[in-house]
């Protein structure tokens, strides 16, 4: 198992594991986001996400995405996992946790203070995971978002 920074080579397989984490999540209809976009994100002089990926002999069959936040109380950055997928023939041995330890890794080496992710309240598989590496869930803590015409129309008032 080893666990490396994507490359622009590995779009395609992410875009297949974005579309696989999309089926599981019963969200397909949900993917608007294209290779080029991804690329885009990950693979520029100013990269907005960044990619790790578990590789089995040179099969990718897993990733984490995430991106930098900020805590305004600590007054330093953290990491926000996106999205954590391993295809389901390839769980349990052990390359969430590896791609969870390696996310861990960078923060600590990079000083940063915090490492959070969201995970949907019926997934009971993930909760179970997280709470065995030691996370806490902030049910005190509600999510909103604007997108789509709701962010459009907020912004242009």
């Amino acid at each position: 198992m080893t666990i490396r920074e994507a490359t622009a080579e590995d779009v395609p397989v992410i875009m297949e594991l974005i579309h696989a984490l999309a089926h599981y999540e019963k969200a397909s209809h949900e993917v608007l986001a294209t290779g080029e976009d991804i690329k885009h994100s990950l693979f520029t002089d100013h990269p907005t996400a960044f990619c790790h990926v578990a590789d089995e002999n040179g099969k990718v069959v897993g990733f984490a995405l995430w991106f930098l936040n900020y805590s305004t109380w600590l007054g330093k950055p953290g990491i926000y996992l996106e999205d954590l997928f391993v295809l389901p023939e390839w769980r349990g041995k052990g390359f969430g946790k590896a791609l969870m330890k390696k996310l861990a890794m960078i923060a600590l080496e990079r000083g940063y203070e915090r490492f959070q992710w969201w995970v949907l309240d019926w997934n009971q598989p993930s909760i179970d995971f997280y709470k065995e590496i030691g996370a806490e869930a902030m049910d005190e803590w509600t999510v909103f978002r604007l997108s789509g015409k709701a962010l459009q129309e907020f912004a242009k008032e």
